[in-house]
């Protein structure tokens, strides 16, 4: 298994809510400010984590005409046990994030990559595979949520104590005044623009270094042919 290959197809060229879009109505809806989107983030990369490794290491037993309810199972056990913790010892988190913790278990990326991966591979690759497949949701998440709590509110990292709870409520970042947000940034169309336009950046590098790559490539080969 070549990393960087790995590694790059998970985090970028094939991040789920970037290229393959999936899940996007928890991504649009928490994402109004950092932390909201960091906790939904990492408990998204928690429960991928840990049913792709049940599912990979039960594959052999599961019968193939039976695993989707099977994966409901796995993933509902899961997100239940995760939502539990969470309202036990983060609370401030779980009142935030409120019903889409549950709704996790209806999350396409979820059951997608139970399919398509923990089924067929191994219980490594499988883990791993749920680590950077959450990893590349979150930080998409993260960078929607950050925008649009600068834009919007004008701070960052606003309610860090609800991931760290030995963190003041009053320590975040101001970046701007009141008078220059954009209230429509933390409004669902804002979430829906912001997201587009980081598409759009993450195409235009692709097509840049894609574009790059050729240039140098049909340089080399003239060079080639000189010699």
């Amino acid at each position: 298994m070549n990393i960087k290959n790995f590694l790059n197809n998970r985090l970028w060229k094939n991040n789920s809510s970037l290229v393959q879009l999936l899940g996007l109505c928890p991504v649009l809806a928490m994402t109004t400010n950092a932390i909201n989107a960091i906790g939904l983030g990492m408990t998204t990369t928690l429960v991928l984590t840990i049913t792709n490794t049940i599912i990979s290491s039960f594959r052999k037993i599961i019968p193939k005409d039976l695993r989707i309810p099977i994966y409901m199972m796995i993933i509902s056990s899961v997100v239940t046990s995760i939502e539990m913790l969470l309202h036990a010892y983060t609370f401030n988190l779980y009142q935030s994030l409120g019903i889409f913790i549950p709704l996790i278990v209806t999350n396409c990326i979820i059951v997608g990559r139970a399919d398509l991966i923990a089924y067929k591979s191994s219980i490594v690759e499988s883990f791993f595979d749920g680590i950077f497949i959450g990893l590349g949701s979150m930080f998409a998440m993260f960078a929607v949520g950050s925008i649009r709590e600068i834009l919007g509110n004008g701070t960052l990292f606003f309610g860090a104590n609800k991931i760290i709870s030995n963190i003041h409520s009053s320590v975040f970042f101001t970046l701007l005044d009141k008078k220059f947000t954009i209230i429509l940034a933390v409004f669902p169309p804002g979430g829906f623009l912001i997201l587009g336009f980081l598409i759009a950046i993450k195409n235009f590098i692709d097509l840049y270094y894609k574009k790059n790559t050729i240039k140098n490539i049909e340089q080399c080969s003239c060079s080639n042919k000189i010699k």
